[in-house]
């Protein structure tokens, strides 16, 4: 076989069809649009939650809560996970990168779940105050960069 006597499975490629090609097509006149109104003009689409003129529903209700602009978010690492990290490393956001216990771009923090025994140096962006106790606790640093 060559490539110029490649040809798609018969069946699997269709005409495509000519609409408003007059009315022995079967698709003349309006063309599968119906008869007259936006729908049937071109351009004529309707936008997501458009409701005729009604007042749609997302402004019917009423607004609530309250959405701080100044919450930060943290990528969260517990201080059982610190444990696969050898004694005296430093443990900074581009190793916990690197061993994929940090996967986004924000902030690092620690938090205390889990147990530590070996004493490391930590280089984060915040510490909760269990885990910075508990790092402290087996001789660790917790250092907030």
């Amino acid at each position: 076989m060559r490539l110029h006597e490649l040809q798609p499975i018969p069946g699997s490629h269709q005409k495509k069809t000519r609409r408003g090609r007059g009315l022995g097509s079967g698709l003349g006149k309006t063309a599968g649009r119906g008869s007259k109104g936006q729908k049937a003009r071109s351009g004529g689409s309707i936008r997501p939650g458009f409701e005729g003129g009604q007042m749609p529903l997302q402004r019917r209700l009423p607004k609530r809560g309250f959405k701080n602009p100044f919450r930060v978010e943290y990528e969260i690492v517990n201080v059982g996970d610190l444990g696969r990290f050898d004694a005296e490393t430093v443990v900074t956001v581009a190793l916990l990168k690197q061993q994929r216990l940090v996967r986004r771009n924000l902030p690092v923090k620690i938090l205390g779940e889990g147990e530590l025994d070996r004493a490391l140096t930590v280089q984060v962006n915040a510490f909760s105050k269990s885990a910075k106790e508990k790092i402290e606790a087996v001789s660790g640093r917790a250092e907030v960069i």
